[in-house]
């Protein structure tokens, strides 16, 4: 059942002007887990919290609102000192950027 769910396409419309962007987007939040997954190693919560801010906030502007939802958790979650939180964001974001297909809104 969860294999299902991993393999499952995930459709974001995105609009036309964006498209060219979604490349980088995608690169800059994969470095952004990266940054994470370190930043817990040194108990780094402050680096953290900013980049779960600045997921949350960059998320919707591109379509990605569930990215949104994960960057505002992982934001709280490092206020909270939550490590379990922060990393099974952290899972659920790669799950999203791992499944999402991103196409044109001006095709829907």
């Amino acid at each position: 059942m969860e294999e299902e769910k991993r393999s499952k396409k995930i459709k974001v419309y995105v609009p036309e002007y964006a498209m060219k962007l979604i490349p980088n987007f995608i690169e800059n939040r994969e470095r952004d887990i990266k940054t994470i997954e370190s930043s817990l190693e040194k108990e780094d919560f402050k680096t953290i919290e900013r980049i779960g801010h600045s997921i949350k906030g960059s998320g919707a502007t591109y379509g990605f609102e569930k990215l949104s939802e994960v960057g505002g958790v992982i934001e709280e979650s490092a206020r909270n000192k939550d490590i379990v939180k922060i990393k099974n964001s952290l899972e659920e974001m790669k799950n999203y950027l791992d499944n999402v297909e991103f196409v044109s809104d001006q095709q829907s």
